[in-house]
């Protein structure tokens, strides 16, 4: 019996107790093994990466010296994605996502491979890259792989390390550290893609662009082994939805093999019995006390939870002080078909002509809590030249929602805030919702546009929202809520929920609130801003809105 069986088996009888994104994808990797088609199983082709580790790789940390002896869980995988081929003996699988808690061996293992494929994978001047997002992390990775060099005489007669990569003068192939800020990333020709914390990683150009550097070689593989991260609506989500749909049967990919250690619940945090789900090196790799010792912290402070969640158990969140969890602001419901609103509550968020500009429409129906949020958002054109070219720092994927129609981009290097008073116009004219009331930030919208506004819509259209916590502090709270209840549905539009996820609360003494965007520069919150602005004149007309309704 194989590695791989055997570790399938016990997940599959519960012996060993598992998530079920990993009884997934083992009860299919059996049912393959069982029932070869296009590829069969080789056991001398799936073991050869673990004989390689454990006899020519050394750690560098800890035990230094010491062999590198793999875990059931890790054997099981290697087996997997290298064990089966086709008639011609080239691999199945090229893509392997492994989403495993931190601390469970994961560069370790990635440098094992990443030798692997440089020096015995049979494959012809191989490329061998190590990715991160900036040059540093990716060195870390990089790092590991020289010091095991160092401590393998074996390796050490073929591989050197030369000023920028290690080279194996046996088949002209190297491994290289590159990261995304780096200039030369078109042109490779990879034979191995190793991405440490996928993650961290914000903007998906640096994974799409190793990907298809792959495209000229027999049977390269891209490993992404990571922990979640707080980066929300991000190529790890992308990839982490892919996965799910590879294990459910809606999207077929037999080159992708997910591996997936997360907790099924995430009440399961505070039992030690469910940890291994996310933790399949708990005891051996992971140390049990320093767990524990985690878990317990994180029992008493609300700020320190949220990393134990994410980095220690893979359950989803935005942010260590955020504003809102991710299971309060991640609200999958669509606008209803049959939804119509004759009046609607509008806002907007003007704060800076460069840079993105949001308007929100909401409503609500008699007998029903939830408020339906209708958006739109606007960019200048040269933010998207800037982002094209890597000279601007904010990397989210803004040319991707506008060619969804989620963001309208405006010429030149500002958006004129007329474009405001047309999409309301617009709303009115289109879809036949009367903005009843706009709320807006008085600071932002000057004497001309605000005699426009009450020309269209009347002298009593306009109200002006104060910011500050006098005026926000108390609707944040009902509107977090509201969120709680999921009663906030703004039809899963990923910009609405990337500003909801970059939002945090900056607390006076008194313990009143108002809305934050944190210590960064880049992220986001004019969706937020906007939704706050409606939701405070909402809160405040609801009787007399509700009444029309």
């Amino acid at each position: 019996m194989t590695d791989l069986e055997r570790y399938a088996l016990d997940v599959l009888d519960g012996r060993v107790l598992a998530c079920e994104k990993i009884k997934q994808v083992y009860e299919k990797i059996l049912h393959d093994m069982k029932n070869p088609k296009r590829w069969h199983f080789d056991e001398d082709r799936a073991s050869r990466p673990i004989k390689f580790i454990e006899q020519f790789c050394k750690q560098s940390t800890g035990k230094a010296g010491a062999a590198l002896l793999l875990e059931p869980y890790q054997k099981a995988m290697l087996q997997a994605a290298y064990g089966f081929v086709d008639d011609e003996e080239l691999r199945r699988y090229q893509e392997v996502l492994n989403i495993i808690a931190r601390k469970n061996g994961k560069t370790t293992l990635l440098a094992a491979i990443n030798l692997y494929m440089l020096v015995a994978d049979k494959e012809g001047a191989p490329e061998c890259y190590q990715i991160a997002t900036a040059r540093d992390q990716a060195m870390k990775g990089f790092t590991e792989c020289c010091n095991m060099v160092r401590q393998s005489a074996a390796i050490g007669k073929h591989v050197r390390k030369r000023q920028s990569d290690l080279y194996c003068d046996v088949n002209m192939g190297y491994v290289k550290a590159l990261a995304s800020n780096t200039n030369s990333l078109d042109g490779l020709n990879a034979h191995c893609v190793v991405i440490d914390e996928l993650a961290a990683i914000k903007n998906r150009d640096i994974y799409d662009l190793m990907k298809q550097s792959m495209a000229a070689r027999r049977q390269p593989m891209l490993w992404c082994i990571t922990t979640n991260g707080f980066v929300r609506d991000s190529i790890y989500d992308s990839q982490y939805d892919y996965a799910t749909g590879v294990l459910n049967g809606t999207i077929k990919d037999d080159r992708f093999l997910p591996i997936i250690y997360e907790l099924d619940e995430r009440e399961e945090w505070t039992k030690p019995s469910a940890w291994i789900k996310a933790n399949p090196g708990l005891g051996p790799v992971k140390g049990v006390e320093k767990l524990e010792g985690y878990v317990e912290k994180a029992k008493s402070d609300d700020t320190f939870l949220p990393t134990v969640l994410v980095k220690d158990f893979n359950l989803k969140e935005n942010s260590e002080a955020a504003w809102l969890s991710w299971d309060e602001l991640a609200n999958d419901e669509p606008i209803p078909e049959d939804l119509r609103l004759r009046y609607g509550i509008g806002g907007m968020d003007a704060a800076d002509s460069i840079d993105l500009n949001a308007a929100k429409m909401i409503g609500m129906r008699q007998g029903d809590p939830k408020i339906y949020v209708y958006q739109m958002y606007w960019i200048p054109q040269s933010k998207l030249d800037q982002m094209k070219n890597r000279k601007h720092p904010d990397d989210a994927p803004y040319d991707i929602w506008a060619a969804r129609g989620l963001l309208r981009v405006e010429p030149g290097n500002k958006v004129n805030k007329r474009v405001f008073l047309d999409w309301f116009m617009e709303m009115r004219d289109e879809k036949d919702i009367f903005p009843l009331y706009i709320g807006y930030d008085p600071w932002h919208i000057d004497d001309s546009l605000l005699s426009q506004f009450k020309q269209e819509f009347g002298e009593k259209a306009l109200v002006p929202v104060r910011q500050g916590t006098a005026t926000l502090s108390a609707p944040m709270k009902d509107l977090k809520a509201d969120f709680g209840a999921h009663n906030i549905v703004y039809g899963k539009n990923p910009i609405d929920r990337w500003c909801l996820a970059n939002t945090y609360v900056k607390t006076d003494i008194n313990g009143n609130i108002q809305p934050n965007k944190g210590n960064s520069a880049t992220k986001r919150i004019d969706g937020t801003a906007a939704l706050l602005d409606a939701y405070v004149v909402l809160r405040d007309n609801r009787d007399e809105y509700l009444s029309l309704a």
